[in-house]
């Protein structure tokens, strides 16, 4: 594979931008392959897949209103365990619905109902030595600039293989190196109606790996085990944007993983999930750490922040909920919380609101990792083997704080810090209570002691003595020492599960208001042009 990774950041940027230019000019000769009948006008195809294969670059793939289930699946050539329900190898496809409500990608099998939540009505994959695959939804494969738009997913469930994601664009899992640019992911929804057991519960909802540079807008993502949303493993030079998302009853709302240098996530809300939002350093989706610092000659998407990745006009609500689907590392997100700052580094979250989450509205904290490589992290931290991210540099500024903390136990509240290592000291300011009060704070004086992020090296914290550290380890129920028990009090009270809630989409979504513009002239795109 070419490492386009290893490239000046001047190349990278200025490649980047040709390839964006290019694929948002009109393709020259571009065909329009169109699935299904629309307006008593049928198509030239009856499958989604059959049309993505038949396409070129630079060609539009329109898909009428029906449920398309899968009936046949491919994987990419040298991944097998990645197998899809629609793949995509071709670079500057444009795949889009004309309704996005009523135009479903479905995982359920041929002959039953809508994105059903019966058991008979899964398709679990490819069977396989360890039981059987799993089955990604829309997967767009090393393809660069391709656009999945306006239209429903439903019920790609986990397995053995690298599965369980409904739209995923994938430069190579696993790899390393950055294998696609570009992509444009808008007016999409992301679900899955059925949950028996984690193994074959959907993980992802809209996922970006190993790339550098797309958009995820006006997108909704329900019912995963891992997060709704997910980008990661970009090589610190992301280049990549979220607004105006929505991810809900999810483990984690938004999950991203070594995700650093440019990156925007604004106007989006992340409610009644168990912890809302996620930025985490670790080993996995490789190198770490998480780093949102600009890279040279870039600068920050927002005036006044003072890092690349910045978190801004988003609100965190109501992120109380234990009876999702939870699996692995996202299980352990603590309950009741906003928004949490996992051994990140260098990120802006400003003028954000945080309400109704009962143990804390936001948390910076540490992310504990085992083995190598460990970039970044402190091998051997906290005993062998393990492998320890602090966090450092992050600026939490100007954000709206309201009836965060409410579980009662000691810490909760609106936001919290600790550090287990010497480093560049976090900051916090300007932010406020909305009720007038003055905003709960673990140190109780962060304000006052780290108003600037100066990059002065500041001691461990203190943590009252170790109280927020086994607040966020009693509510995540995991321990620093293998084998141990949760360091819980006696009074300790935090929301458990007790059984998974499959929830049903909201009404009515949103869907693109002309599902032609931008498409050349075609038997379904007459009354306007672009």
């Amino acid at each position: 594979m070419l490492t386009r990774h290893k490239l000046p950041l001047a190349a990278i940027a200025g490649a980047l931008i040709a390839l964006l230019l290019m694929v948002a000019a009109p393709a020259a000769g571009a065909r329009v392959l169109r699935v299904g009948t629309y307006h008593g006008v049928r198509g030239q195809y009856k499958s989604i897949q059959a049309a993505v294969d038949a396409a070129r670059s630079g060609d539009w793939v329109l898909i009428a209103p029906g449920d398309y289930k899968t009936s046949s699946t491919s994987a990419p050539k040298g991944a097998p365990q990645s197998p899809a329900g629609v793949l995509i190898t071709t670079p500057r496809i444009h795949l889009r619905g004309m309704n996005r409500n009523t135009v479903i990608v479905d995982g359920t099998k041929p002959g039953s109902p809508r994105c059903s939540r019966s058991e008979a009505a899964q398709n679990f994959g490819p069977d396989a030595k360890k039981g059987t695959l799993g089955l990604n939804g829309i997967m767009v494969w090393k393809a660069d600039n391709v656009w999945v738009q306006n239209l429903t997913v439903c019920n790609f469930l986990g397995g053995s293989g690298e599965a369980g994601n409904e739209v995923w664009w994938n430069g190579g899992d696993n790899s390393g190196m950055i294998g696609g640019w570009g992509y444009d992911g808008s007016y999409l929804t992301a679900t899955s109606t059925f949950f028996k057991n984690e193994t074959t519960a959907a993980e992802y909802g809209i996922f970006s790996s190993n790339w550098i540079g797309g958009t995820f807008d006006q997108a909704y993502a329900s019912n995963f085990n891992d997060s709704g949303f997910y980008i990661g493993a970009c090589q610190q030079v992301c280049h990549q944007t979220m607004d105006n998302v929505w991810g809900e009853y999810n483990a984690l709302g938004y999950s991203g993983s070594n995700s650093g240098g440019w990156m925007l996530i604004e106007n989006s809300r992340f409610d009644n999930n168990e912890d809302g939002f996620d930025t985490n350093s670790q080993n996995g989706d490789n190198p770490p750490p998480q780093n949102g610092a600009c890279p040279a000659g870039v600068k920050p998407p927002v005036a006044g922040a003072p890092s690349c990745w910045v978190l801004i006009h988003n609100l965190f609500d109501h992120n109380n909920n234990p009876n999702v689907p939870a699996a692995g590392s996202a299980a352990a997100g603590p309950v009741g919380t906003g928004m949490s700052l996992s051994g990140g580094r260098n990120d802006t979250v400003m003028d954000n609101t945080f309400a109704d989450n009962g143990a804390w509205g936001q948390i910076t904290i540490p992310y504990l990792d085992s083995g190598k490589p460990c970039t970044g992290g402190i091998l051997g931290a906290l005993g062998s083997g393990t492998c320890l991210f602090d966090e450092s540099g992050d600026a939490l500024l100007g954000n709206t704080f309201s009836h965060n903390g409410f579980f009662g136990n000691p810490t909760n509240g609106d936001f919290a810090l600790t550090n287990f290592d010497q480093g560049p000291t976090n900051c916090f300011s300007g932010n406020v209570e909305q009720s007038g009060s003055a905003v709960t704070t673990t140190p109780s004086n962060l304000e006052q002691t780290y108003p600037t992020c100066n990059g002065q090296s500041v001691a461990p914290s203190a943590d009252a003595a170790g109280r927020f550290t086994n607040e966020v380890l009693c509510d995540a129920e995991v321990s620093l020492a293998p084998g141990a028990k949760p360091p819980c009090g006696a009074t300790d009270h935090y929301p458990r599960r007790k059984k998974v809630v499959m929830h049903a989409l909201p009404k009515h979504l949103t869907t693109m208001p002309n599902p032609c513009t931008g498409v050349p002239a075609n038997p379904w795109c007459r009354a306007k042009k672009a």
